[in-house]
């Protein structure tokens, strides 16, 4: 609470000069504290509060591209194994009887799976667009070289000495592939064709084709088609 001093100066009737001297109480407005401005204190705070949200929400954008890029490559990767499948599938159900003759003019059999589970055949529907004077038939084979996986074929059936496969690559990052024989009876075979009177039993006459595939990131995939008897 202040005090005012109010002066009054008045005349009287004499022309002399009275001088009054008044005190009144009275309240001025005094500043509050809503009035006051910021502590240095409270403006760090806030700028502490604020840097922390910041790193929060930056750590949450960078999960989430990542998370986006991931599935992106997941995406990818699975359209290349997809692909590798659908011209694994292609081939091996249009098996072909045919058998050929090797570079030293040796037969082999339309279907070979060897011990290291690599696998070569015969197979039709070799599409001739051009009209060129070959065959529809085709022999191809299916290779892992530094991990990745190869289709072969080569140009002619019974080949030549100097005959060479072209290699198309289909999938990369294979650490394991291998196939297998599938008998009418349900049991597997490392190899084929099978030996001695094992060939003659027509309990184990061919009816499927299992591979079995080891790849990043998915691990072990397991497919198998049936084909036709030989």
């Amino acid at each position: 609470m202040r005090k005012l001093v109010r002066w009054t100066i008045s005349l009287d009737s004499w022309g002399s000069t009275e001088v009054r001297v008044t005190r009144q109480h009275a309240s001025l407005p005094r500043r509050t504290s809503a009035q006051r401005g910021f502590t240095l204190l409270e403006v760090l705070v806030v700028l502490s509060v604020f840097a922390i949200l910041g790193v929060i929400a930056s750590q949450i954008v960078n999960r989430v591209l990542d998370n986006q890029r991931t599935l992106a490559e997941r995406g990818d990767r699975l359209a290349e194994v997809q692909r590798a499948m659908l011209i694994l599938q292609r081939d091996i159900m249009q098996l072909n009887p045919r058998g050929i003759r090797d570079e030293l003019g040796d037969p082999r059999e339309p279907l070979l799976i060897g011990a290291d589970g690599m696998i070569e055949f015969t197979r039709a529907g070799w599409r001739n667009p051009l009209q060129q004077a070959r065959s529809t038939l085709q022999r191809v084979g299916y290779v892992v070289q530094e991990e990745t996986l190869y289709r072969a074929y080569w140009p002619v059936l019974d080949r030549p000495p100097d005959a060479e496969p072209v290699l198309q690559e289909l999938l990369k990052d294979v650490t394991q592939i291998e196939f297998f024989a599938m008998d009418v009876s349900g049991n597997e075979h490392s190899f084929w064709p099978l030996l001695g009177d094992s060939a003659q039993d027509p309990n184990a006459a061919l009816a499927g084709v299992i591979m079995r595939v080891e790849s990043e990131p998915f691990g072990a995939v397991e497919r198998l088609w049936t084909v036709p008897s030989l």
